[in-house]
């Protein structure tokens, strides 16, 4: 905030709203657009990642890694996403606590439930109550970001799966009859030709993930949905600058920059398609006109 600043109750018109709009509480707003964009820099490649292994474990000779696999998915893909999104918060931080109960702790670990409580000694608190208010956020962020990974992989390990199974199985079994072996041919025919059917899901994917971020504001992350919600809101004398309900605005705010948002996205990945679909384009015109060639 300005030095100018320092008395509310003197500004008006635009200097009064320069001086609201560079509070503390705005700057907070403002680095929360970061905490959505981290949010999905980060959740996006951990889901695919965690998508990948459960597609591959899907594909597996191993019944146990296969089942594993489907079970991941459909288990997943099965139970509404808020089930998931408030459940691996509280189960995560509830196993790192006893965990850390049995290690720091004198007590027993069957200790840590009495009644219906879950209760563990100082020592094993994650994180300590000591700690400094930066570390608690993060730890939130951690567990809202372990959640998102874990809920869109099983939808990106579908998308996947699927996509792997749409590759011709004529190009496999060409590639193991020139002797290549199934990790070549894993590696190089259908890891590279799989993209191009998995892209358009992966895509919506990432539209639904977008979507999804409001959801932090339900796990306790200060993000730009909670900070439209409690600066918009009308103030009363107690705050050095009230003014009506202005959540209409802010809440537009946060509708331009998820059009946006979408809208980047859009193009990024219409050109993604447009290059991976290069190779796809002209085989599928060739072999249309072998077949016109040949009636």
């Amino acid at each position: 905030m300005f030095a100018s600043c320092a008395d509310p109750s003197i500004l008006s018109g635009l200097h009064w709203l320069a001086c609201y709009l560079t509070t503390a509480k705005h700057i907070s707003f403002y680095s929360s657009f970061g905490t959505v964009l981290l949010l999905l820099a980060l959740a996006a490649p951990a889901a695919l990642l965690l998508g990948f292994a459960g597609a591959l474990a899907d594909r597996s000779q191993n019944w146990l890694l296969a089942l594993l696999g489907r079970a991941y998915i459909a288990m997943v893909r099965g139970v509404p996403d808020i089930v998931f999104f408030l459940f691996v918060p509280i189960a995560l931080d509830q196993a790192v606590e006893y965990i850390r109960n049995i290690l720091f702790c004198d007590e027993r670990a069957a200790s840590v439930w009495q009644g219906n409580d879950f209760v563990v000694c100082a020592a094993a608190k994650m994180p300590l109550s000591s700690a400094a208010p930066f570390v608690h956020t993060l730890w939130g962020f951690v567990l809202a970001l372990t959640a998102f990974a874990i809920v869109f992989g099983a939808f990106a390990g579908n998308v996947l799966a699927g996509a792997m199974r749409a590759v011709p199985r004529a190009q496999l079994e060409t590639g193991a009859a020139y002797g290549m072996t199934d990790r070549q041919v894993f590696r190089h025919i259908l890891l590279p030709q799989m993209w191009i059917y998995a892209l358009p899901g992966l895509s919506n994917l990432w539209m639904i993930l977008v979507k999804a971020t409001p959801l932090l504001f339900l796990l306790g992350v200060q993000d730009i949905v909670y900070w439209a919600r409690e600066l918009g809101g009308s103030k009363t004398s107690a705050y050095a600058y009230p003014h009506p309900d202005w959540r209409v605005w802010y809440f537009s705010g946060l509708l331009v920059f998820y059009l946006l948002l979408t809208f980047v996205s859009e193009r990024v990945f219409g050109l993604l398609m447009t290059r991976l679909g290069r190779g796809q384009a002209l085989q599928g015109a060739r072999q249309q006109g072998a077949l016109g060639g040949v009636l």
